[in-house]
């Protein structure tokens, strides 16, 4: 969280009125982390900014100081969210060159991530639709940069015999909904005590057996 929220001030310091980069950090975690707590319990637009600066102990005034309103804050949050999936999982292939590990690795960095940041996943699913026109098509761009990424790879292994020939979209599309299952329905998992380790083993278990020859 402290890694985001550097990120964040350090790329709105043109809207941040304030200048102290330890302050800034230190007030935008609070205001992230009340902003998931009060949106993924009652909801973004039910939120008021005086719950939120109930929530943080920061006065209106203050909470202008980062944003100048509700709409900015979520996009804002949005923002930053695409932005460290798209890192995280690029930086995950790196260097691994076989369709079949970088397909598990996909899932699995995709899976750790969304375990570790459940709160903002499910807040960016949840709030997608409340964004305006400009910050819907970038919620759509992201949406759809997962599905490329495992189409990409999934045409690699059929191109190289690696996978069977078939709907490499459709494969693509059903992988994004069961990554998405895990951190949209976190209370069905818990409830049945399965892990992340486990969900994460099933899933590359279930894809492999379905596209390998």
């Amino acid at each position: 969280m402290e890694d985001i929220c550097r990120d964040i001030f350090q790329a709105h310091q043109d809207t941040i009125k304030v200048k102290k980069e330890a302050v800034g950090i230190k007030n935008l975690i609070n205001i992230y982390n009340a902003t998931l707590k009060l949106s993924n319990t009652k909801g973004f637009h039910a939120m008021t900014l005086r719950d939120l600066a109930k929530e943080t102990g920061l006065s209106l005034g203050a909470l202008y100081s980062y944003f100048s309103s509700k709409e900015q804050l979520l996009g804002i949050i949005q923002e930053q969210g695409y932005q460290l999936t798209s890192r995280i999982l690029t930086g995950a292939l790196e260097g691994v060159t076989t369709p079949e590990k970088r397909l598990s690795t996909a899932i699995r960095t995709h899976l750790y991530l969304s375990e570790t940041m459940q709160p903002w996943f499910y807040f960016f699913y949840m709030e997608a639709k409340h964004l305006g026109k400009e910050d819907q098509k970038k919620a759509i761009t992201s949406e759809l940069y997962t599905e490329q990424l495992y189409t990409g790879i999934l045409e690699q292994g059929v191109k190289t015999g690696a996978f069977r020939s078939h709907n490499t979209l459709l494969t693509a599309s059903v992988i994004k909904a069961m990554l998405q299952d895990w951190y949209l329905k976190r209370w069905k998992y818990s409830r049945r005590k399965v892990g992340v380790d486990v969900y994460a083993d099933f899933v590359c278990d279930m894809v492999n057996t379905y596209v390998r020859p």
